[in-house]
Order: C-alpha cells, then structure tokens, then sequence
C-alpha cells in the first residue's frame, strides 16, 4: 500500500503525506454527501464530529485531533465559566496557542518542501472557536448597540458540546475552511431559517453547483501543474535570476505569484464543492423570477474578481473571502470606535492579526503590511479618480486602468514575501526590483495628502 502511495505521489510531484491529505481532502465532499442521510439532529451532530475526526486521524496521525482538542476545550470552557469575556478569553488563549504551534511546528518550512502537517487546519479552527465564543459574548448585549454582523449571528443560548464539536469539526471543513458560522450550522441542521421549508419551492438541488465546483478545482489544478515547472521559486536562488535584467525579474515575481495562487484556487474550489453538497452551502434564493437559489456561503474566492481587480481595495472581498469577512466582522470593526470612522490603524492592525493567523514567517509579516500598503495606496488613486468630472471621461478611464495595473504589479511583487517566507531572502528580492512595490504606494499615500482629492462640483453648483 504504501509502495502504491509513493509511486502515486510521484507521478504527480508531491510527497505521499500530501498525497494522503489531497485524498482525504477530495473526500470531504462524499463525506459530506452522507451527513444528509443521516435523521435527527443528534445523529447529523455525531456523524459531523467523528467523520472529522476520523478524516483528521487519516490525514495527520493521531496527534491532530490532541492538538485540535486544545483551543476547542478552551473556548468551550470559557463559554461556561465566564461569558461576559468569553471571547476576549477565547480570542487570546486560542490565538496564544496556535502562535505557539506555529513556532513548535514551523509549518511554512514544511510546506516549502512539500510536507504537509495539521497547522493549517488548526488554523480554521481557530476562527470558528473564537467566532463561536464571541458571538455567544454578543448575546449578553443590547440588541440596540450591536452592528448588523452581531445581531444575526448572536447566540442566546449555549450550545451543547456534541453542537459544538459538530460545528467545530463539520465532515473535515476544518482542513481548509470555509470559516462559517455557530448559527448558520445550527439552523442548517435543525432544518431552520433559510433552510426551512420555503413557499419559493422545495429544498433546492445542490448538484449542479457542486459538479460546478468540482470542474473549476479540476481546471485549477491542471493550470498550476502546467504553469509550476515554468515559474518554481527556486528560480529566485539561481544565478541565472541575478543575471536578468529589472523588467524580467518584475515579470518573473508577477508569474510567481500567479501561478501559486492556482494551488489555492484549487483548494477552495474542493472546500467548496463539499459544503455545497451538504446542503450548507445554499444561501437564499435571488430576486430573480422564478426565484434561482444561491450557493455562497462556501465560495472562498472569485478568480476573475482577483487577476482582474481594478482595485487592491476589492481584493479581501474576493481572495479568501470567508477570512476576509470574519476579519471584518471579528477585528476590524471591533477596533472602530462609536461615531468615528476607521483609518489606516483598523486596516493595519487587521492585516497583523491575519499575518500572525498565518504564522511567524518574516515572509508573511512583510506581505501584510505591504497590503496594508497596497490598499491605502490604491484609495487615493480612487478617490482621485472620483474627482475627475464626467466629461474628462478618458481621463478616469486612464486612471481606472492605472489602479488597475498597480494593484497587479504590487500585490505579485508582495506576494514574494508570502512564498520564499524568510526575512533576509524577502528584502533581497524585493531590492532586486529596486523596491519598486513599496515605493510606489507610500508615494500614492503621501501625495494623497499633497493633492488631496476633492469632489468635482458641478458646473451649476461653481454658478451658485
């Protein structure tokens, strides 16, 4: 079996305990199918925490479901003993403790050597436990005080252990998410809230969108297998790379980015597909008529939204989306004080919290903050592109597709960082193409406040 194993991962290029999470992964989806066979909510709560458990023994050992069992057992306690600060409790203690098993594990490492471990994982389920917690925190207030993220996903009610661990473990949607919510499980397997008997019609069909997901993960992978031995990041170490010239390296570092983000699109694209088929991932119906259903709670990414964004302000909203908006609703708008609006402090502070989820890598720090970066840079080219009067028609369309080519250039010249992780190896290459992608956006953020951009008036407004 396991010569079987070996000569199956070599014919693909990756190490057999890839091979073994890339099929137990690809199984989340019949997996997944079962859960709605299962009667009773009972049952459908037991068989969602052993198939995970069980699809995290296959792929990791033993040890991950001792190392999952940590920040669940913490942010349940917590949830019992002091609910007033459950979720700053939990925020920390399970952020405290998945940093610690990034340095423990140094996973980053690993995965550039194509091993494969249970960080990744665990990091998902950091999310859901501290959602979890801190929705249950949201409870204790006034209705009157809360955002509307709060007030539909606050939970009156302590949910039993065996929901939690349901939640917390769903058929393997732990291994690469989508991050969802307490609620929005609970109602789906209690048969409630959207997924209650409708008058638009029966309970949609999820096959169509689930054979969907499953060709674009195809589509995904063969993109990234046909474009990796063309652009590999140990192209950045050879002497060949120092003898290229400033445009071709720039080229160089855009493919690079590009092509890795092929292997995410793929992953989501398989994530995707599982929690379709469940039935969870239905999320209302259009307004259409007749009425069509929508399958967007699972979606983790936009392909076109992303290598076409005409701004980088776009781009959380359609990269990583589930992480985007839990960052969004969990840090970003907690930071922003009552009556004020948020600043670069909210963004920057943010992009730190998902730099540390992602692990201690100097790699990840730097991408990070230079998103930071990025999104300011790219919200003064808008807002002066809002100034431009509608007969300098051109003229907007010029700085649209400059938006549109920053944001390119520096997100790829970023996502270096995020690939090659180590510090001193990260700041050689971003000096191989003279810093250009720093450069440039903390230029745009300090013009922005040299030419700050003010509305056009119209021509009956300057009269009056």
């Amino acid at each position: 079996m396991e010569l079987h194993m070996e000569t199956m991962a070599a014919s693909i290029g990756v190490s057999v305990p890839v091979l073994r999470f890339l099929l137990c992964f690809v199984a989340t989806i019949p997996v997944s199918f079962l859960w709605r066979v299962f009667p009773g909510r009972l049952l459908k709560h037991v068989y969602a925490a052993f198939s995970g458990v069980l699809l995290s023994y296959l792929s990791f050992g033993v040890s991950s479901n001792l190392l999952f069992l940590v920040p669940m057992l913490l942010g349940y306690a917590a949830m019992v003993l002091y609910r007033p600060k459950c979720g700053v409790i939990t925020f920390f203690l399970s952020f405290g403790y998945l940093i610690g098993c990034h340095v423990y594990y140094m996973s980053g490492d690993a995965w550039k050597e194509g091993g494969i471990d249970a960080t990744g994982a665990l990091m998902v389920l950091t999310l859901k436990v501290i959602s979890c917690a801190i929705n249950y925190n949201d409870g204790l207030l006034k209705e009157e005080d809360l955002r509307e993220a709060q007030k539909k996903n606050r939970l009156i009610k302590l949910p039993s252990l065996i929901e939690y661990l349901g939640y917390c473990l769903c058929c393997g949607s732990h291994f690469a998410g989508p991050v969802f919510e307490m609620k929005d499980y609970l109602e789906w397997t209690e048969g409630n809230g959207i997924w209650a008997h409708s008058d638009k019609g029966p309970s949609p069909s999820p096959y169509g969108a689930t054979l969907r997901a499953i060709v674009q993960a195809a589509i995904c992978m063969a993109v990234y297998l046909y474009l990796v031995p063309y652009y590999p990041l140990s192209r950045f170490s050879e002497p060949i790379y120092q003898e290229w010239g400033f445009w071709r390296r720039l080229s160089f570092q855009y493919m690079s980015g590009f092509t890795a983000r092929w292997k995410y699109y793929f992953i989501w694209s398989i994530s995707e597909a599982s929690i379709i088929i469940s039935g969870l991932g239905f999320s209302g119906w259009t307004e259409s008529s007749p009425p069509k259903p929508k399958w967007d709670r699972a979606k983790n990414v936009d392909i076109l939204g992303v290598e076409l964004a005409k701004s980088s302000v776009v781009l959380p909203l359609v990269w990583n989306i589930q992480v985007s908006t839990w960052l969004r609703h969990y840090v970003y708008e907690r930071l922003i004080t009552k009556g004020k609006k948020p600043g670069f402090f909210q963004l920057l502070a943010t992009q730190t919290v998902s730099a540390v989820w992602h692990g201690l890598y100097p790699g990840y720090m730097l991408f990070f903050v230079q998103s930071a970066l990025m999104i300011a840079g790219s919200r003064v080219i808008y807002r002066w592109e809002q100034t431009i009067p509608t007969n300098l028609g051109l003229l907007k369309k010029a700085l649209v597709f400059i938006n549109f080519s920053y944001t390119l250039m520096v997100l790829n010249y970023s996502a270096v960082g995020f690939l090659v992780l180590n510090l001193q190896d990260s700041v050689g290459l971003y000096g191989s193409v003279y810093y250009v992608g720093t450069i440039v956006p903390i230029t745009l953020i300090l013009l922005g406040y040299i030419i700050p951009a003010k509305p056009a008036r119209s021509k009956a407004r300057k009269e009056q």
